[in-house]
C-alpha cells in the first residue's frame, strides 16, 4: 500500500463567475469599487498635465488640445458620472463604517451624515470652480 490514497471523488469547486451579480448589495460594491478605478486613471490623466506643463509650454499646449478632442471630451463625461457615483457611493457607506455620533445626546442618524458629506463636497468643488475660473 502507498503511503498516499488518492480519492476517486473530484472535489467540490464552487463556480466564481458572476458571483457579485447574484446579490444587488455586491453588484453596488463592485460598482464602486469599479468608479475607484476611474478615479486612479483620471489622476493619471492630471499628472501627465502636470508632467507636460513641467517640460515645456508646447508639450502641456500639446496635451491641452488632446484633452479638447471630442472622444476625450466624451471620456471626461462618463468620468465625470463615474466620479459622481463614486463620490455618492462614499458617502452612502460612511455612516455605515464609522462609529455612531451623538449631538445633543441623541444619535445623528445615518442619512444627516450621508446628506452633510455629499453638501460639503458640492460645496467644496463648487468653490474649487469658482477659484480656478477666477485665476483665469
Amino acid at each position: 500500500m502507498s503511503d498516499m490514497q488518492h480519492d476517486a471523488r473530484r472535489p467540490y469547486v464552487r463556480p466564481m463567475t458572476g458571483w457579485w451579480r447574484k446579490n444587488p448589495y455586491f453588484v453596488c460594491y463592485m460598482l464602486r469599487e469599479g468608479t475607484a478605478l476611474v478615479v486612479a486613471a483620471y489622476a493619471m490623466v492630471l499628472l501627465t498635465g502636470l508632467l507636460c506643463l513641467a517640460t515645456s509650454e508646447a508639450a502641456f499646449n500639446g496635451w491641452l488640445a488632446v484633452l479638447r478632442h471630442p472622444f476625450s471630451i466624451a471620456l471626461h463625461l462618463l468620468a465625470l458620472a463615474a466620479m459622481v457615483y463614486h463620490t455618492w457611493s462614499w458617502f452612502d457607506i460612511m455612516p455605515k463604517t464609522m462609529p455612531p455620533v451623538y449631538a445633543g445626546g441623541k444619535r445623528v442618524p445615518r442619512h444627516v451624515i450621508t446628506r452633510a458629506g455629499i453638501v460639503t463636497a458640492i460645496v467644496v468643488t463648487l468653490l474649487i470652480l469658482l477659484l480656478t475660473w477666477s485665476l483665469t
